[in-house]
């Protein structure tokens, strides 16, 4: 499976370059078919409990692999980046996985329709199809940005599994142009939980997206309402998809399927959160928001749980050079860096207190905040105090009110 990359630089010479994870990169395919180790679990046991396998393989196992396993700092070298882009391989990879997507939630869908099972069974198995639909989302984004027409339609189909078909407007034209600064819903902002956040990423990013494609469409001289609107058109699958389910397997889909949006909304909403948590874009003298940097965004490396998300989390880079394929992302040496993999850090951000006390000071420490709170972006009801508790951090004193307006 290795593929030698080869470009001649006149200054350095044969340059040559090998994806040693390019067989692995199949993970990312394969993960969203792991609610069936749950189901299976429950075949070989009889016992509904095992249900919540796949919980355990995610929040327990994949934050010990990455801690075990560790960091990968391997970067593809730039000449060659052209044709690690041009490598049809790693685009079929992602359109592999959006059908694998709706495979999984009709499994779990037809296990609960077609079994008898307890009540809290039932929420168990909405709750890991939910979380797998999540990765639906991250399927999504990475196809949202590219700009061939069909991964613009494979994200749009892929987002019909959570019925989330506003997020590709919402994230690359909403997001991505006011990402770590005080007017993003989906930046989260120091001293703010993620409970405070969600309620308002969530209707933030509905409303934004709306506004958006309702621009978009106006001044193409089209209606909001009309079969044009990317939004209506991963709706209708969603609709097409989750009516069926119901019809098919009777009331049970109602409950089924209400926990198993709403957990995948919330696996979104969880990676909104630590992404950005706290990072400020300063303002130039002509007032308004210096470009983004990789600086703005939280990093990690930890191999694992890269290789089963695409490279999400070399997300420093991506918001850098959004369109960037998956195999072409870079590390950098100087960038907010989390502790663990996001299946570490997502059920870290759902306990506010040790969310706060890992990543206040870890925030603070940064080589571009150094302690200065008005290079952070923080939450206005916490201003005060957090200004009381880290405020002899501060470089000056003038600049500590500075911050989130709204």
């Amino acid at each position: 499976m290795s593929t030698v990359y080869i470009a001649m630089d006149a200054a350095r010479g044969r340059i040559e370059y090998t994806d040693r994870k390019r067989p692995w990169w199949m993970l990312s395919v394969v993960w969203p078919l792991i609610p069936f180790t749950g189901i299976a679990a429950q075949l070989v046991t009889g016992r509904q409990i095992a249900l919540g396998l796949p919980l355990v393989i995610s929040y327990v196992l994949m934050p010990l692999f990455d801690f075990f396993i560790g960091n990968d700092r391997s970067n593809p070298d730039e000449a060659v980046v052209p044709q690690l882009e041009a490598d049809r391989y790693y685009r079929v990879l992602t359109w592999l996985t959006v059908p694998l997507h709706f495979v999984a939630l009709l499994g779990c869908a037809w296990w609960v329709g077609t079994h008898e099972l307890s009540w809290w069974a039932v929420l168990m198995l909405a709750y890991v199809a939910g979380a797998d639909s999540g990765l639906g989302i991250n399927t999504a984004h990475e196809l949202g940005h590219k700009h061939t027409r069909l991964e613009q339609w494979l994200a749009r189909l892929a987002l019909a599994v959570p019925f989330y078909g506003h997020f590709t407007v919402e994230h690359g034209r909403g997001h991505h142009r006011t990402v770590a600064t005080p007017e993003d819903n989906a930046s989260a902002r120091m001293g703010e939980s993620i409970y405070r956040f969600a309620l308002r990423e969530l209707p933030g990013g509905i409303l934004r997206a709306w506004r958006l494609e309702r621009e978009r469409l106006r001044s193409g001289g089209r209606s909001a309402w009309s079969v044009h609107n990317t939004i209506l058109q991963s709706y209708a699958v969603s609709a097409l998809v989750q009516g069926g389910l119901l019809l098919a397997f009777g009331w049970v889909m109602v409950p089924f399927l209400a926990v198993h949006n709403a957990v995948a909304w919330w696996q979104l909403t969880s990676a909104n959160y630590v992404e950005h948590y706290g990072l400020l874009r300063q303002k130039t003298a002509s007032g308004r928001y210096e470009i983004p940097q990789p600086h703005h965004s939280w990093n990690t490396d930890h191999l694992v749980t890269n290789l089963v998300l695409f490279h999400l989390q070399r997300h420093s880079d991506h918001h850098a050079h959004p369109s960037r394929r998956y195999q072409s992302l870079r590390t950098w040496a100087a960038v907010p860096q989390l502790p663990s993999g996001y299946f570490g850090m997502f059920p870290l951000s759902w306990f506010p207190p040790l969310w706060f006390r890992v990543m206040d000071k870890r925030l603070l420490a940064l080589p571009h905040v150094q302690g200065d709170l008005g290079r952070v972006n923080i939450a206005p009801h916490r201003r005060a105090a957090l200004v009381a508790r880290y405020g002899r951090l501060r470089k000056t004193a003038d600049r500590a009110a500075i911050g989130a307006s709204t």
